[in-house]
């Protein structure tokens, strides 16, 4: 099922959405200080073209005061309009009743896009089977 979802997020959302992250990353990547953002930038782009079967948790190795501050300093950079392309993609998947179920992990990525330092991507299967942390996850099912 995961396969097929994950296929027809592709078609409709997935590339859109992961050129958006490209182009994010490039712009961030002119400047040296940009640098981090464009790693980050790159990691949600993959998780943008296959997003169901993984999970985004809080990373156990996170630094709380430099996540905040990637994450401020992220907002104002790419943060924003990166979640208003999920907004709007999430919306116009929503139309249709095939669609719902992607429009909803849309808006889920959306916060992902807006906050993504101190967070890192596993596969669903390891957060079922208890070997990564629960707490702030936005999972897609298997």
């Amino acid at each position: 099922m995961k396969t097929l979802l994950n296929v027809i997020w592709l078609v409709l959302a997935g590339v859109w959405l992961a050129l958006g992250y490209l182009l994010a990353a490039v712009l961030l990547a002119i400047t040296i200080i940009g640098l981090p953002f464009a790693k980050q930038s790159l990691k949600l782009a993959r998780y943008a073209l296959w997003p169901f079967g993984r999970a985004l948790v809080q990373s156990p190795t996170r630094h709380e005061t430099l996540s905040v501050i990637g994450n401020v300093l992220w907002f104002v950079l790419a943060g924003w309009w990166l979640a208003l392309g999920h907004i709007v993609t999430g919306v116009a998947l929503c139309l249709t009743i095939i669609g719902i179920p992607l429009g909803i992990a849309d808006f889920k990525m959306a916060g992902a896009a807006l906050v993504p330092f101190g967070r890192t991507i596993v596969p669903a299967r390891e957060l079922n089977a208890g070997m990564v942390a629960a707490d702030s996850t936005i999972a897609f099912p298997d």
